[in-house]
């Protein structure tokens, strides 16, 4: 049960205090989730960049990231400890779209090539996706869960050219699995609210969300 964020602004901003305060809210996560990390951020020239590690992110040196208007961070807590290689790390691309994914699902009767849950679900997205992102988001998500035996969580994250899409839907520890964002100065989502408190507001559970 992973440790979402994302980040986007109109104007730059610095990567890796961002990554410090994420990084300690992962460590101090009530579930392990140190089974490795990773992000992806615009560069200057509005192209897409990623760096995956197989370790915690709380031990990883951030100062290798300068700045960025979007940024999606992933902490990976694998389910029942397993599968744990750099190639399961979020995030996952197709060339168009970055996908971040935390929860638990159980007895999934959906046939779709991955080699993890996650991945999986991605490319489940993605047979409905002809441009409508969000659409294809809340199909997919609504079969999903038709399909599934038992969901104690499933919140995911899409981000591409036409916008951040969040669908977030859990049936137990909803102080775990709601999703919180702030839209200022910036628009931050992430699982965890920051700890400076202010402006946070909760992403309603069974819900799909676009900006």
């Amino acid at each position: 049960m992973c440790r979402l964020l994302v980040i986007k602004s109109e104007t730059p901003f610095y990567i890796s205090p961002n990554l410090k305060i994420f990084s300690k809210l992962a460590k101090n996560s009530k579930e392990f989730q140190g089974h490795g990390w990773g992000c992806a951020y615009l560069d200057r020239s509005s192209q897409w960049r990623f760096y995956k590690n197989i370790n915690p992110v709380w031990q990883d040196d951030f100062s290798r990231f300068e700045a960025t208007t979007l940024l999606v961070v992933h902490a990976r807590s694998a389910f029942e400890d397993r599968d744990i290689a750099i190639e399961n790390n979020m995030p996952f691309f197709d060339g168009r779209t970055v996908f971040i994914f935390n929860g638990e699902l159980r007895g999934v009767k959906i046939k779709e090539e991955g080699r993890i849950g996650a991945e999986k679900i991605f490319n489940y997205i993605r047979r409905f996706d002809r441009g409508d992102t969000r659409q294809a988001l809340t199909k997919a998500v609504s079969i999903i869960r038709k399909r599934t035996r038992y969901i104690r969580g499933m919140n995911i994250i899409m981000v591409n050219e036409s916008g951040i899409f969040v669908s977030s839907f859990f049936t137990e520890d909803e102080d775990y699995f709601t999703m919180q964002y702030r839209d200022d100065q910036q628009l931050a989502i992430c699982s965890v609210p920051f700890p400076d408190g202010e402006n946070w507001q909760k992403i309603e559970n069974n819900s799909v969300r676009a900006w």
